[in-house]
Parts: C-alpha cells; structure tokens; sequence
C-alpha cells in the first residue's frame, strides 16, 4: 500500500444518525455499554445531539448528552477502522436498545 493509501484509511470518516429507544435513555449502564464498544476501536468517536458534541469513549462526556427515549444522536468516527466503529454503535443503539426493554405503549 502506498503512502497516500495509508494516509486514506487513517482519515476515514463515517458517520451515522441514530435514535435512542430504550425507555430509559442513555442512562449510566448504557452509556458505559457504549463507552465499551466504542473503546475496541481505534478510531475517534464522537456523538452529537445537535447542542453538545462529545467524545464517545469518556462515560462523563456521554453522561453529558442526557439523551431520554426519542433522542436523535449524530455518531461519527474518524479513522482506519470507522466504518466497524458506526455500524457496531448503531447495532447497539438501535437494534439491542442497549439490552433494555423498549417504552411501553
């Protein structure tokens, strides 16, 4: 791979929308089961909810979100393994709603 190759992938940027589900929100369990994920990879991980921007690998920045049920979140990560980052973050979100139950209607 030549160097400019490499400078690619070192730059790679995805990023995703997700909407939190779970009844609770983005209480402390889920947002340490986040922070985990989010810590297996290299990249940069940063969350947004259109106010507040922070990093994906600190439990007190994402304690900061104060996301409940119906939030929507910008997740986007930077680096050679981004594309992993989102799509595992989003599954967690998303699909296993942090391991929670969803609101009941």
């Amino acid at each position: 791979m030549t160097d400019s190759g490499e400078k690619t992938l070192e730059n790679l940027q995805c990023q995703i929308d997700v909407e939190i589900k779970n009844a609770d929100g983005l209480h402390m369990r889920p947002a340490m089961l986040f922070v985990d994920i989010a810590n297996k990879f290299e990249s940069e991980i940063n969350v947004s909810n259109n106010e507040t921007t922070v990093d994906g690998k600190s439990i007190m920045q994402m304690s900061m979100l104060a996301a409940i049920c119906g939030t929507k979140l910008k997740i986007t990560a930077k680096g050679t393994d981004a594309q992993m980052a989102v799509d595992a973050l989003k599954e967690l979100v998303e699909e296993r709603m942090f391991d929670e139950p969803p609101p009941v209607m």
